[in-house]
């Protein structure tokens, strides 16, 4: 891959939960050929594609938490309008008032409980929750960076089409966590999966992954849909 990956804990700690992906895949490969009516091969494949899901779910709330931290306690009067107007419940307000708490802190803390329980597994969702730290369209520029960084210019990925494409790897998750893999209106036979299908996967994973931090990291640039600098 051409592109940089950042030196933060945040994103290695998602290429490490990936790489725990990565070896379910092996595992499933090696134990392929020795295929049992008593055990499904595929159920490895289907825990390393929850496992990718989550390594990426996990890493975008570290992300943004890592990047409001910051923001908020540079106090720039530059930060995104979202992070300006956000607001913090008064006795929170109260306590930095005090002192008893950097305002930093309060705000991380506050945003750290608001998104505990909220999968970032929608594009829209992540949209959402990126406008705290920039305004960028990041779909838009993450397109144009896997067009450039990934394909050199092969693919012509625009914004609708990156966003389905990780719609269809999370619903594939949310379809094996919460509906066992079934195929519709059979309580038996499960969907097919194998080691080309999850790998395609995680490798998107982490395209995608790299493709939003390098936009969150960039400097603004004119952009062009579906050129080289567009997302």
């Amino acid at each position: 891959m051409a592109i940089s990956r950042p030196q933060t804990r945040q994103f290695e700690a998602f290429m490490t939960n990936l790489s725990y992906a990565r070896r379910m895949v092996k595992a499933g490969a090696m134990l392929t050929p020795f295929r049992s009516p008593t055990i499904d091969i595929d159920d490895f494949y289907r825990a390393a594609w929850v496992q990718a899901v989550a390594a990426i779910d996990h890493w975008l709330h570290e992300e943004v938490l890592r990047r409001v931290a910051e923001l908020a306690a540079k106090g720039s009067p530059e930060m995104p309008y979202q992070l300006r107007v956000y607001e913090l419940p008064l006795h929170t307000v109260e306590a930095v008032r005090r002192g008893d708490v950097a305002l930093s802190e309060a705000v991380v803390e506050h945003l750290r409980e608001k998104l505990s329980g909220q999968a970032l597994q929608h594009p829209g969702k992540i949209s959402e929750v990126l406008k705290l730290v920039t305004e960028k369209k990041v779909w838009y520029e993450a397109a144009g960076c896997v067009n450039k960084e990934f394909f050199q210019g092969r693919t012509t990925f625009n914004e609708k089409k990156l966003r389905s494409r990780y719609l269809e790897i999370t619903r594939r998750r949310n379809k094996i966590a919460h509906d066992a893999d079934l195929i519709d209106g059979d309580l038996k036979q499960r969907c097919p999966m194998d080691e080309a299908d999850v790998t395609d996967a995680i490798d998107w994973i982490e395209r995608i992954a790299l493709a939003i931090a390098h936009v969150l990291d960039s400097k603004d640039q004119e952009v062009t849909e579906g050129g080289p600098a567009a997302s």
